[in-house]
């Protein structure tokens, strides 16, 4: 603090050079910027605390629900397995196939002089787009579902080892994931009292 006052009271910064004070200038203004709240911070931490909202404005966690509330469904029609919770993961989102116009070309020539032959071969993408005129958006051929990491299923019936084994070989049988990505766990009885 003596020392900013003593600057102060001597005067120095009156023999600044321009570019001393740009960067003065420029550190004020960043100290501004982050001391500044946005008002984007209030919706940022309400999206922090809950992910799944997040995911259903994507599309992939609407999927991933009415997949696992399917296969709550079904599963818990079969027989000893009762009441049933289910998780699912995925490697990706999904991908959207674009429709593309691919144009090729070949050229050979050949010299029975020389007997060289030379052979030529162009190819060319350009997407489609539905309204034609290329401003609007690509022309999406066909949708690829997201492909499933792992399967979460607590049951109340997941403590029978027979149970158990018709669980994950339904799960394979519906969604071709391997039985060591199938995980079947008894349902907690605190969890089946409340419901």
């Amino acid at each position: 603090m003596k020392g900013i006052l003593t600057f102060i009271r001597e005067k120095r910064w009156k023999k600044w050079k321009k570019d001393q004070w740009l960067i003065l200038f420029l550190a004020g203004i960043l100290l501004l910027v982050i001391a500044i709240p946005t008002s984007c911070e209030g919706d940022s931490a309400g999206s922090e605390t809950d992910p799944v909202a997040a995911e259903d404005s994507s599309g992939s966690g609407a999927y991933e629900q009415e997949l696992a509330a399917q296969l709550e469904e079904t599963l818990s029609q079969m027989e000893g397995v009762g009441r049933v919770k289910v998780m699912i993961t995925f490697q990706d989102s999904g991908e959207a196939v674009v429709e593309k116009d691919v144009t090729y070309s070949d050229e050979e020539t050949a010299s029975a002089e020389n007997g060289t032959s030379t052979a030529q071969t162009q190819s060319s993408e350009e997407t489609v787009y539905s309204d034609g005129s290329g401003d609007g958006e690509p022309y999406v051929s066909r949708e690829l579902t997201p492909a499933i990491e792992g399967v979460l299923v607590v049951a109340e019936g997941g403590g029978n080892s027979a149970v158990v084994a018709d669980i994950s070989e339904a799960v394979e049988a519906l969604f071709g994931v391997e039985t060591h990505k199938i995980k079947v766990v008894k349902m907690n009885e605190i969890q089946e009292g409340s419901d």
